[in-house]
């Protein structure tokens, strides 16, 4: 029952929203407004610093499997061992 109530209360608040709040500012506004250019440069800026990382991580999983597959290579002497 409760959760019948909770889906109708979030109804009517979706209803009862203006749709200038549910616009972004590039759909909303000019496209060649200030605040459009920043908005793009935003996501510019977000889609480089999730690419890095991303780069990052697989570049540190590709050396430990280089490493991986030296330490477990028995065929070349190991320093150390007689």
């Amino acid at each position: 029952m409760m959760h019948k109530i909770l889906i109708a209360g979030l109804t009517v608040l979706l209803l009862l929203t203006p749709r200038v709040a549910l616009a972004c500012p590039v759909c909303f506004g000019q496209s060649d407004s200030p605040m459009a250019s920043a908005a793009n440069l935003a996501i510019l800026v977000m889609l480089v610093i999730v690419g890095g990382m991303i780069a990052a991580f697989a570049s540190f999983f590709i050396y430990l499997m280089r490493r991986a597959r030296l330490v477990g290579d028995d065929s070349q002497p190991h320093e150390g061992t007689a």
